[in-house]
């Protein structure tokens, strides 16, 4: 395939979604444009793009296509500053998906000091918990916690997803401790949308646990809520429930048991990242790699101390 200005044109014109916007940013009319993309449709005989009341959004092959010259584009821009001997330098629009817990607990707090080393790159973060298609949201990086890459992705693990069965003090001492996980059948569970059923290990053993959650939420900040409020027993990431469980608002049931180790926190992008991905993806991985929640000591503060 050869890249022509309608390419560059087509990925400018999902960018900013919008054909007016597009054309501002490379000095054409909305006719132009319209002229130009219709063209590209033709040549490729197929539709790129749907167009609403709002705003304009790819089609399945627009999106496609659209990641496909993002990467091409990005390719050729690292390839022309190696040849001029300029470092690529982080900049343009960075955007960022990621969920909404993590994001607020473990993003958020990290932007201050990468924004300060790179002012010139103009950032997005989308919280969200539903799953994030990075084509079709013009998405350059998600933070997900998965073992699962989408096909034509790379993705980089930036840190362990370590989880726990707890519950607060409170709702322990008024329903009783679980001792085994069949005991969790008799205990109010807490979880989001699409969390249950729980599948737990313990060294040469495995239980599936399930139910329904006792409050429905799609908000996995919710069931960290209720938990605390002492609804009842959730199974969350340390990331999650760390400070809590370090200062004993919550404690943990069933200690010797603990979610499959499967998942892990990625950062998921396309195969050529541009500079101010693999900034971002670096700058995160240093500061996760230092967190301190896979090092909290268990020793004390666990269920079976809540009657006394």
């Amino acid at each position: 395939m050869t890249l022509d200005p309608d390419h560059a044109l087509f990925v400018a014109i999902v960018d900013a979604g919008s054909i007016a916007a597009a054309g501002r940013a490379h000095g054409l009319s909305p006719a132009a444009v319209s002229k130009r993309l219709a063209r590209l449709e033709a040549r490729l005989g197929a539709r790129l793009v749907e167009r609403t009341t709002r705003r304009l959004h790819p089609t399945a092959a627009g999106a496609q296509l659209h990641a496909d010259l993002t990467h091409i584009l990005a390719a050729l821009a690292a390839a022309e500053a190696r040849v001029g001997g300029a470092a690529a330098v982080p900049s343009g629009r960075l955007r960022v998906a990621a969920p909404t817990s993590f994001g607020r607990l473990h993003i958020a707090p990290h932007l201050g000091g990468f924004l300060g080393h790179h002012p010139a790159i103009a950032f997005e973060l989308l919280l969200s918990d539903a799953y994030v298609d990075l084509a079709a949201e013009r998405i350059d990086c998600a933070i997900r916690i998965t073992d699962r890459v989408p096909p034509g992705l790379t993705a980089r693990r930036l840190a362990t997803n370590r989880r726990v069965v707890c519950a607060s003090p409170v709702y322990l001492a008024a329903a009783g401790v679980p001792t085994t996980p069949d005991d969790l059948a008799r205990h109010r569970l807490l979880a989001a949308d699409g969390q249950l059923p729980w599948r737990l290990l313990t060294p040469g053993r495995r239980a599936l646990i399930e139910g329904a959650s006792a409050v429905r939420t799609n908000s996995s900040e919710v069931v960290r809520e209720l938990a605390l409020g002492g609804v009842g027993v959730a199974l969350r990431s340390l990331w999650d429930v760390g400070e809590p469980l370090r200062d004993g608002r919550l404690v943990r049931v069933l200690p010797a048991w603990e979610g499959p180790h499967d998942l892990g926190i990625l950062a998921i992008h396309g195969p050529q990242p541009s500079a101010a991905v693999t900034a971002f993806v670096d700058h995160l991985a240093t500061r996760l790699h230092a967190a301190s929640w896979e090092a909290l000591d268990f020793t004390t503060g666990e269920a079976q101390h809540c009657n006394n």
